[in-house]
């Protein structure tokens, strides 16, 4: 139900809803006429003056199927006062306005001002300047296009899965079946590939523990967007730590964090060697490497585990097909 706010006594006449040709989510669309025997007012929201004052008012309203979505008004008025020139409603007689008035709608449970305040749909106050970080003086700027709507376009819910383990237990092999896997149901997903992320945005880390928290870091962030966007982001990184996979699961709300272990002894991992790094590490040359000179700390925890050894060597699409059989259990494939 869609409930537009106005006031100063107005009794209604709704015209029928038109059948529309747009195939783009609003379904009909509804033209909805206000009359009074005389005058009539509309208020806006930020206060109690008459929005403008005239003998006739057309609204279009939008509306879909199966929940509405909030919509604008468009005025036709044949005259204005002048606290409609103020709002910059700024017309001749018959002219449509090239404004667009401030109306309070309510989506069933949900409330959104148009041109005013973004609606709570999580009951945060993101109107006050904070500080996170270094970053001062700042304000969370609410859009009202949400993760909702998105996942509703999208059909499909975002989430981030973080696949780890040690270099050469098949992560990033992994990740590229899954994201052919998810593709081929017609589910939109982003690889983050722990290499491909340094030749970019973390160029400037290098491998050290400090660097590596916030390659991670960084990462989690930007698996947090892609996540926020209805997307299914698929990141591939050793991330040896725990307290860094930790801190990222931290980021999510529940059940849009799905970790998964690459449970591959460390002996396959050096025979497979694809990059080579394994000799470079064992000679001497490469410092700080997971698994011969610095530690990897499995999940303890974690919602998945895939596992290889020399007597079973699961392929990586029959790997990608278990998380697909996950993500359809919890219900990420569907909005």
């Amino acid at each position: 139900m869609l409930v537009a706010s106005f006031c100063g006594g107005i009794s209604t006449t709704p015209a029928p809803p038109q059948p529309s040709s747009d195939t783009g989510g609003l379904s009909s669309r509804a033209s909805v006429p206000f009359r009074t025997p005389s005058t009539y007012s509309m208020a806006s929201l930020q206060g109690s003056n008459p929005l403008f004052q005239g003998s006739f008012l057309e609204a279009d309203l939008g509306y879909s199927t199966p929940s509405p979505r909030i919509g604008f008004v468009r005025l036709f008025t044949s005259r204005l006062d002048a606290g409609c020139v103020s709002m910059g409603l700024s017309v001749g007689n018959g002219e449509r306005s090239s404004s667009l008035a401030a109306i309070h709608a309510v989506n069933e449970t949900r409330t959104a001002n148009i041109n005013g305040k973004a609606d709570g749909a999580h009951g945060e106050n993101l109107d006050q300047i904070s500080t996170v970080g270094n970053s001062t003086n700042i304000k969370w700027h609410q859009c009202s296009v949400g993760k909702l709507e998105r996942q509703e376009l999208l059909q499909q819910k975002g989430c981030v899965i973080w696949i780890t383990g040690l270099s050469g237990s098949g992560k990033s092999t992994v990740a590229c079946a899954l994201s052919r896997a998810l593709h081929a149901r017609g589910k939109l997903t982003y690889v983050l590939d722990g290499d491909n992320v340094r030749h970019g945005l973390n160029s400037d880390l290098s491998f050290k523990a400090k660097d590596r928290a916030e390659n991670i870091r960084r990462i989690g962030e930007v698996g947090k967007l892609f996540s926020d966007a209805g997307v299914i982001c698929i990141a591939s990184l050793i991330s040896p730590y725990r307290k860094d996979r930790a801190a990222c699961r931290a980021l999510f709300p529940e059940g849009d964090f799905i970790e998964i272990f690459m449970d591959v002894p460390l002996q396959i991992c050096e025979g497979r060697d694809p990059k080579g790094l394994y000799k470079l590490a064992r000679s001497g040359k490469i410092k700080g490497f997971t698994g011969v000179d610095d530690p990897y700390e499995p999940p303890l925890n974690c919602e998945i585990v895939l596992k290889q050894t020399e007597d079973d060597c699961t392929t990586p699409c029959n790997m990608a097909e278990q998380v697909v059989s996950y993500l359809e259990e919890k219900g990420y494939l569907h909005a």
